[in-house]
């Protein structure tokens, strides 16, 4: 014990005491463990990706002020109260001659800031918008922004099916539950409707293009009416896919032919139905005579005239029909024509209300079209003299800055401007050249006279 004494307390504590400190070190590593688990399970719960951009505080207790009480603008107050952070905040509805009907404008004069716009709707999304500024560090004090909209229509298109399968779906089954609808209504219903507008989406086809008859049926309608009931507010419109031949399976007529008198009454009759219990729809999408779907051909006329007997049916309500161009021509082998060949001699023909909706080109699930050369065209297919190129070239209107393509070339002297620009292969590969991205040239196929564009300027 004596020696004991003399020792320092650190020695003791490895001496005898080892042991203590091992557990106690055992206890503190265990501890932090479990709370760091706790932490990590917390944070993943919070955090399922479901909040989109909008993670925005909900106590921030604004001053806002609105020109009358609606679902809408109610929206765009709870929201601003939720989560603004700045100097009080005025709605006011205000007709403006260079604001489109959901365009709006954002003022900050005198510590106060003013959100104007035609229309409910134009208000929501200048609400969105300030707070968007607000969450990417803007300065809302300096900026006084002036918002319309580039498109009319920005409509999201689900290939969901009645069964809740999504084709090429893959995050799992569709947010509709028609088993359930129009009893029970999932908050995801609403939640959807506020991630769209806070982007601006306003509208959504609900089903696939393949589209089930049963989605017209009074039971169903009963079911997108109470969707349509909780996107209105949120300034989403509701749009349908609707198979062609629908009065055959739902009603029993014998035919589907858009030229028939029961089929137009049919049609008719049930657009009717439809607004008289969702009075915003929007319209129809329709594939038709494309991978097995019926269509106006089955009977002997064209796409214009299936499209254009729904549209006649529509236009009292301001709906529209969007009728898809992916479809399959019997006339012509080459799958990439096919759809050209098909609607190009319908050009003119269909109502003012019928959108031919096109893919991003001729081939199913073709990313993006190539780039299209610009208007420069030659009446003869020779070349303008002032290019240096002697004569009508090949092949075909390749180009893009993403790869910097460049077409097959006869010879190097055809591209002024010496070795520097006549450095390519050819076969029409995908190249570098020292072309600049819009100095490409372009021509279309051999056998078709006429050229599209040539940039002549090296870099």
């Amino acid at each position: 014990m004596h020696q004991d004494a003399n020792v320092p307390l650190t020695y003791l504590q490895h001496k005898g005491h080892s042991s203590t400190c091992k557990f106690n070190d055992m206890k503190y590593r265990i501890f932090s463990l479990f709370y760091i688990a706790i932490v990590f399970v917390t944070q993943m719960a919070a955090e399922d990706g479901s909040h989109l951009w909008l993670r925005l505080p909900v106590n921030a207790h604004a001053e806002i002020s609105a020109p009358r009480q609606s679902p809408t603008l109610n929206i765009a107050v709870e929201e601003l109260q939720q989560a603004w952070k700045g100097a009080p905040v005025r709605l006011v509805i205000q007709k403006d001659k260079q604001l489109q009907p959901e365009g709006f404008r954002i003022r900050h004069e005198d510590n106060k800031i003013t959100l104007t716009s035609p229309t409910e709707t134009g208000l929501l999304y200048a609400a969105y918008h300030l707070l968007r500024m607000q969450e990417t560090g803007q300065n809302v004090v300096e900026a006084q922004t002036t918002e319309n909209p580039a498109y009319n229509l920005r409509i999201l298109n689900h290939w969901d099916n009645m069964d809740r399968t999504v084709e090429r779906g893959y995050a799992g089954q569709s947010l509709w539950n028609w088993e359930e609808l129009p009893n029970t209504l999932s908050d995801r219903y609403k939640e959807y409707a506020r991630a769209n507008a806070s982007i601006g989406i306003n509208g959504t086809v609900l089903n696939n293009v393949n589209a089930s008859p049963k989605i017209l049926s009074a039971e169903y309608l009963q079911k997108v009416k109470a969707l349509a009931d909780i996107f209105r507010p949120y300034g989403l419109r509701v749009y349908l896919s609707v198979n062609f031949a629908s009065p055959m399976a739902l009603d029993s007529l014998s035919t589907a032919d858009p030229l028939d008198k029961e089929v137009i009454r049919w049609w008719k009759n049930k657009v009717k139905e439809i607004y008289r219990i969702i009075p915003d729809f929007g319209g129809f999408l329709v594939k038709a005579n494309s991978e097995g779907q019926p269509g106006p051909c089955d009977f002997g006329r064209t796409h214009a005239e299936g499209a254009n007997m729904l549209a006649d049916a529509l236009k009292p309500y301001k709906g529209i029909v969007m009728w898809r161009a992916f479809v399959y021509s019997p006339s012509d082998a080459d799958r990439a024509k096919q759809a050209y060949l098909e609607f190009e001699p319908l050009d003119g023909q269909f109502r003012n209300n019928v959108i031919v909706q096109v893919k991003n080109g001729p081939i199913d699930f073709q990313p993006r079209e190539p780039y299209r050369c610009d208007a420069a065209y030659t009446a003869n297919g020779r070349v303008p003299s002032d290019t240096g190129i002697p004569g009508t070239l090949q092949p075909s209107c390749l180009s893009g800055t993403d790869v910097e393509r460049v077409l097959r070339i006869r010879s190097a002297r055809f591209l002024k401007g010496g070795s520097r620009c006549s450095q390519h292969r050819y076969r029409c590969q995908l190249v570098r050249t020292h072309l600049c991205a819009s100095q490409l040239v372009c021509f279309r196929p051999p056998g078709m006279a006429t050229l599209f564009i040539f940039r002549k300027h090296c870099r």
